[in-house]
């Protein structure tokens, strides 16, 4: 039921610091620059969401993958995304880290053209990071219906150890973090 290794859990803690940091003197991020940068994480979403779709077919690690993409998301074999870990070769294991470092630096560059002050630029990161996290995971299950449950368990991130969780975790971490910008940056416009 918990996030491994146990540090992920503490980032449950992200949205409630968010708040508290800005609740009083509000978010220096207008709705503009948070649909822009929520339109940008959302296609990338789908983007990463495709990657891991191509990259698991490509390896015969999704069952179904042959037909059509209704096929595939009635397919009758279930997919495990986080045994997948131990099916992947080293060399591409070592490919998916640099992707997503490269990810990462995706989602700071555009933190970083959304707003000039640094309290900003990581209120626009987290924003970015939960709308991309979102969306990756929703993207996943309208295209081959993973996961099939929030309590199915995927790998997080392998940097710089693999991390795993339930869904439902990052989707909470997420949820509340929009939340929590969403909130501050309208009371700072009220």
């Amino acid at each position: 039921m918990w996030a491994q290794p146990w540090w992920v859990n503490l980032l449950v803690l992200v949205p409630f610091a968010t708040y508290f940091v800005f609740r009083r003197k509000g978010l220096l991020l207008n709705w503009r620059q948070l649909t822009a940068s929520a339109t940008f994480a959302a296609a990338f979403g789908f983007v990463e969401a495709a990657v891991v779709v191509y990259l698991r077919a490509a390896l015969g690690m999704l069952p179904g993958y042959m037909g059509t993409l209704s096929e595939l998301q009635h397919s009758s074999q279930s997919y495990e995304q986080a045994a997948s870990l131990s099916r992947f070769p080293q060399s591409l294991l070592t490919i998916e880290m640099y992707r997503e470092a490269a990810t990462l630096v995706m989602l700071v560059s555009v933190a970083l053209l959304a707003a000039s002050k640094t309290s900003s630029r990581w209120a626009a990161f987290l924003w970015v990071f939960a709308v991309w996290d979102i969306t990756y995971y929703a993207s996943l299950w309208a295209t081959v219906r993973w996961p099939a449950s929030l309590t199915d368990l995927d790998v997080l991130f392998l940097i710089p150890v693999p991390w795993l969780a339930q869904i439902w975790f990052p989707l909470l971490v997420s949820a509340l973090t929009l939340f929590a910008i969403a909130y501050c940056s309208a009371s700072k416009s009220a």
